[in-house]
C-alpha cells in the first residue's frame, strides 16, 4: 500500500516544484494520496490545479486532495511536510524593513527579522505537530521546510516530535559541485557543519576523496563572489561558508546594499503574481521557468530524497537539521544542528565530526544561545525572555537596543502574536 503525504501550506507557489520531485522519485516513493492543505482557497485552487496536471502528465494514478481542513489532511498521513508562512509576504516585508529603522540588517531568517518570523511561526508549527501526532499514522514523520528552519526544528525536537528539518543550501552546493566535476550528484558528499543558515563546508568528497582544496585553489574567486566573502578568507579557513555568513562577516556592506535595493519580499510578491497567473493556464502541465527565480532551488529534490530515505531506509547521507547527539563537539547533545546524517526508517543519525575551529565555534555558540531563547520566547510569550533572545542575537543590536526593538517587533506583528498580548 502506498503513502499518504500531507503538505501544510500547499497553496505555496513552491508546491509545483515539490510535486515534480515526488513524481520523479516514483522509483522509491509509492504515493497513493497527496493532500495539499492551505488557508487561502483561491491560491490552493490555482496551485492545486497545476499540481494535478503535472502529476497526471507523469502518469501518477494516485489521489490529489486540495483542502482547507487541516484535520482531514493530517488524518492517516505517513509524512507531514510543513512549508507555511504566517502572515504571508506582508509579514516578510515587515521583517525586512523594520530592522532598517534601527540600522540593522533586514532579513527573514536571521537577525531581528528572523526573530520576528520565529515568534509568528513556532507556535503554529507546534500546534500542527501536536495534531499530527493525534491524527496521522503512528510512525508519521514531520519534515519542516518552514523558516527559520533551525529554530522551528529546535522547537519540534524540544517538544518530542518525530521530525527532521530541511534546507536547500546543501543540496544546491552538492549539485553545483557535481556539475563542476562531471559526476552524478549521489557521488558527492558534503561535510557541511554548523547551524541552519550558519554553516561551512569543510569537505567535498567524491567517491570518498576530498576535493575541497582543489575547488578553493581553482575556483576560489568564483565561489567567494557567489557567497559574498573574500577569497582569501575562504582559503585561510579552508572552508566554503553559506551565503548567509556575509550577514555576520560584512554587516556594513550588506546594510549598504539593502539601502539601495528593494526588499526580497517585494521581488517575491511580483514573482508570485506572475507565477499564479501562469498557473491558471489550463494547458500548463510543467513547472514554468519563472519558478526558478522564486528561490528554493532543488527544494523538491531535497524533500523527495529525504522522504524516500525515511520510508525505504536506504541509509544514504544527507545534510539535515537534527539533534546534535554528540556529533559536533562543543555543542549540547540536544542542540539542533545542520550536519550530515545517515537517513533510515528510524530517522536521521548524525555522523561524528571534528570540532569547529575556535572562531567558528564562538559564533555558532552565540547564535545557538539566541535560538534556544527564541524558542522559549515564542512558546511562552514572555517578554523578558524575548528581550534576552534579541540581546543574544549577534545581528540584533545588543542588550541596550533590545527593549525598544522588541516593542516595535511586537506591535508590528500584534495580530499574529496573541501570547504576548494576552495579559493586556
Amino acid at each position: 500500500m502506498g503513502l499518504k503525504l500531507a503538505v501544510v501550506g500547499g497553496g505555496s507557489t513552491y508546491t509545483p516544484e515539490l510535486v515534480d520531485g515526488f513524481a520523479r522519485r516514483s522509483d522509491r516513493l509509492s504515493i497513493d494520496e497527496i493532500d495539499l492543505m492551505d488557508v487561502d482557497p483561491e491560491r490552493l485552487d490555482i496551485v492545486g490545479g497545476l499540481a494535478e496536471r503535472m502529476l497526471r502528465r507523469e502518469g501518477w494514478a494516485g489521489r490529489l486532495v486540495c483542502t482547507s481542513d487541516r484535520s482531514a489532511a493530517l488524518d492517516g498521513a505517513d509524512v507531514v511536510l510543513i512549508q507555511l508562512r504566517v502572515g504571508g509576504q506582508e509579514a516578510r516585508f515587515g521583517d525586512e524593513t523594520l530592522p532598517r529603522n534601527y540600522e540593522l540588517i533586514g532579513q527573514e531568517t536571521v537577525g531581528a527579522g528572523g526573530f520576528a518570523k520565529a515568534l509568528r511561526t513556532v507556535p503554529l508549527v507546534l500546534e500542527i505537530a501536536a495534531e499530527a501526532e493525534r491524527r496521522s499514522a503512528p510512525d508519521a514523520w514531520i519534515v519542516d521546510f518552514t523558516n527559520p528552519v533551525g529554530i522551528v526544528t529546535q522547537a519540534l525536537a524540544d517538544a518530542g516530535r518525530r521530525s527532521v528539518g530541511l534546507c536547500n543550501v546543501a543540496i544546491g552546493f552538492q549539485r553545483r559541485f557535481a556539475q563542476r566535476f562531471g559526476v552524478d550528484a549521489d557521488r558527492v558528499e558534503l561535510e557541511q557543519v554548523g547551524l541552519n543558515h550558519l554553516t561551512w563546508i569543510r569537505a567535498v568528497r567524491i567517491d570518498g576523496v576530498d576535493r575541497l582544496p582543489e575547488l578553493l585553489a581553482e575556483d576560489g574567486e568564483e565561489i567567494a563572489a557567489d557567497v559574498g566573502e573574500p577569497a582569501e578568507r575562504l582559503r585561510s579557513l579552508g572552508v566554503i561558508p553559506s551565503y548567509y555568513l556575509r550577514y555576520y562577516d560584512d554587516t556594513e556592506g550588506v546594510l549598504s546594499e539593502q539601502a539601495r535595493h528593494q526588499t526580497r519580499a517585494e521581488e517575491v510578491m511580483a514573482i508570485e503574481r506572475d507565477l499564479l497567473e501562469l498557473y491558471r493556464d489550463p494547458n500548463l502541465d510543467t513547472k514554468p521557468e519563472l519558478l526558478e527565480h522564486r528561490g528554493g532551488a532543488f527544494y523538491s529534490e531535497a524533500a523527495a530524497q529525504l522522504i524516500a530515505s525515511l520510508v525505504d531506509g536506504r541509509g544514504d547521507v544527507q545534510v539535515v537539521d537534527v539533534r546534535n547527539a554528540g556529533a559536533l563537539p562543543g555543542l549540547a547533545a540536544d542542540d539542533v544542528v545542520e550536519i550530515p546524517a545517515r537517513i533510515d526508517r528510524d530517522g536521521a543519525h548524525p555522523l561524528p565530526l571534528a570540532p569547529l575551529s575556535p572562531e567558528l565555534l564562538d559564533l555558532v555558540g552565540r547564535v545557538k544561545t539566541y535560538e534556544r531563547l527564541a524558542v522559549r520566547a515564542a512558546v511562552s510569550g514572555d517578554r523578558a525572555i524575548a528581550r534576552a533572545a534579541l540581546a543574544a542575537n549577534p545581528l540584533a543590536g545588543g542588550a541596550e537596543l533590545a527593549p525598544q526593538l522588541l516593542d516595535a517587533i511586537l506591535e508590528r506583528n500584534r495580530q499574529w502574536l496573541p501570547r504576548f498580548f494576552s495579559a493586556g
